[in-house]
């Protein structure tokens, strides 16, 4: 970006100051790059950012170059290392920086720390004030920090997300895919007057049943009877977590036909497996706990009729994991007079739970609603 002026695409600094660490598969113990703060490098770092300042493109606020600083909180003094480079930009570069803090990790306020100002960094701060579920949940270790939401927090986070951080007060449609079709319902029946149209797919309003929670609690009990697992505290992921997580992805996704149409033979279907099992991956144990765990409560079926907007519901006949023939979809339809199902029909070109992430099988379907869906007004 810096180094082709062709670019006409304004920008500004954040300073990511954390350590780099193996954080993508799970060992976030592990620092490859440690983040150190000494005053005798001030200098060299306000070079270094006044450097970019004087790009023509860098943004500017009332003349002053805005430079950001991701985890204020760890930078040691921050109040005087900031004065420090205050006067060094001033004295070397004739600049004056406006200087933002990220509100993150639990530091919100900028005059606590020096800063000018401060920008929010989502998903930081929209988890504030919401209800923790961890004394919901089988304890991982008495030691555990981590916050666990549901997805009823999830829903309420991406609401404050949309009004506070970005002042929206209605919007045209909410669409999501699996659990993010789950998600779709919880929007429907909790914030009922923000949106016109709601298009859940891959999903019911359904509570957990089935063999959609049953192969859920197959891979969260996989994952804690694995002796590597360590109660946790592994340094290396759990060999459980790759073979649950292809057992799942097998037994709930792909579609019969699908699935045969990729492997009609035996050394096919062998040869698929085998490289699924290989497969490079970057999944973490505890975090797949975390994910799966969440969807334990989901259930905003008994506040289907506070559903306002214009639903339709997009499900594909071969889901394993929301059968169309329990029926339920058709059940919780009819307390929604607005409600549509588009069942996309079961062949060998589509993937089981997996079709609907293909927008062919019913981008006219939704370009149809969008057309003819009425316009609601926006709540106050």
């Amino acid at each position: 970006m810096a180094g082709d002026g062709s670019i006409d695409f304004p920008f500004c600094l954040m300073w990511a100051n954390e350590n780099w660490t193996r954080r993508w598969d799970g060992s976030d113990q592990e620092v490859l790059i440690r983040q150190d703060y000494d005053a005798a490098n001030d200098a060299a770092l306000v070079d270094c950012f006044a450097g970019y300042f004087a790009d023509p493109r860098y943004i500017r606020i009332d003349g002053r170059p805005v430079l950001m600083v991701y985890r204020a909180a760890d930078i040691p003094d921050t109040v005087a290392t900031l004065a420090r480079w205050r006067g060094l930009f001033a004295a070397r570069h004739n600049e004056a920086p406006l200087l933002v803090m990220a509100q993150s990790f639990d530091a919100l306020d900028p005059r606590e720390f020096g800063f000018d100002a401060a920008v929010e960094f989502p998903p930081h701060k929209l988890v504030v004030g919401l209800e923790r579920r961890n004394a919901e949940l089988r304890p991982f270790d008495p030691r555990l920090t981590a916050h666990v939401y549901d997805y009823d927090d999830m829903v309420a986070a991406q609401h404050r997300l949309l009004t506070e951080g970005l002042g929206l007060r209605h919007v045209r449609m909410i669409l999501g895919n699996s659990m993010g079709g789950m998600h779709t319902w919880v929007w429907g029946t909790t914030h009922p007057d923000f949106m016109d149209v709601l298009v859940p797919m891959a999903s019911t309003p359904n509570p957990m049943s089935g063999r959609n929670w049953m192969m859920r609690r197959f891979i969260i009990d996989a994952i804690r009877q694995d002796p590597a697992w360590m109660n946790g505290h592994y340094t290396t992921q759990p060999p459980s977590l790759q073979f649950a997580n292809v057992f799942f992805t097998i037994a709930t996704n792909g579609g019969d036909q699908g699935l045969y149409r990729k492997a009609p033979t035996r050394e096919q279907a062998d040869r698929w497996l085998d490289q699924s099992l290989r497969a490079p991956s970057t999944a973490d144990a505890n975090n797949h706990l975390y994910l799966w765990e969440a969807s334990r409560d989901f259930n905003p079926n008994p506040h289907l009729e506070k559903i306002k907007a214009t639903v339709l519901a997009i499900n594909s006949a071969d889901d394993e994991r929301n059968p169309p023939s329990l029926g339920l979809m058709e059940k919780a339809l009819q307390r929604m007079p607005t409600a549509r199902l588009f069942l996309i029909p079961a062949s060998d070109q589509t993937s089981g739970h997996g079709t609907t992430g293909q927008a062919k099988w019913w981008k006219d379907a939704l370009a149809s609603v969008l057309r003819t869906a009425p316009k609601r007004p926006a709540t106050p």
